[in-house]
């Protein structure tokens, strides 16, 4: 079993910016898709960035232009650069690696706060 553990949320005031980090146990070379999500209080998990194993990306209506996702070549890291952050931003974020059907791994979260 993969273990992915993010970090990088933080507190932080409406405008700035936030990179979060999630790392893997293991070097992850072959995959179906990589994505961050998101899940605020009181709301449902909801997909906010994507890369694809082919390298493209889709990201949620309301972070577009915002929020950049990327890998590394090593395999071996998710990152997300979040700017101009609203609060409405403000939730856990969950890194996951989808690599078959069957091995679908998620990490703990990481919590990004954001204030008016």
């Amino acid at each position: 079993q993969v273990r992915l553990v993010e970090s990088g949320g933080g507190l932080v005031q409406a405008g700035e910016s936030l990179k979060l980090s999630c790392v893997f146990s293991e070097n992850i070379f072959s995959f179906v898709h990589m994505s961050w999500y998101r899940q605020a209080p009181g709301k449902q998990r909801e997909l906010v960035a994507r890369v694809m194993y082919g390298g493209s990306t889709k990201y949620a209506d309301s972070v577009k232009g915002r929020f950049t996702i990327s890998r590394d070549i090593a395999g071996r890291m998710l990152s997300l650069q979040l700017n101009s952050l609203k609060p409405e931003d403000t939730a856990v974020y969950f890194c996951n690696v989808r690599q078959t059907v069957e091995q679908n791994w998620w990490g703990k979260g990481t919590l990004v706060t954001v204030s008016s």
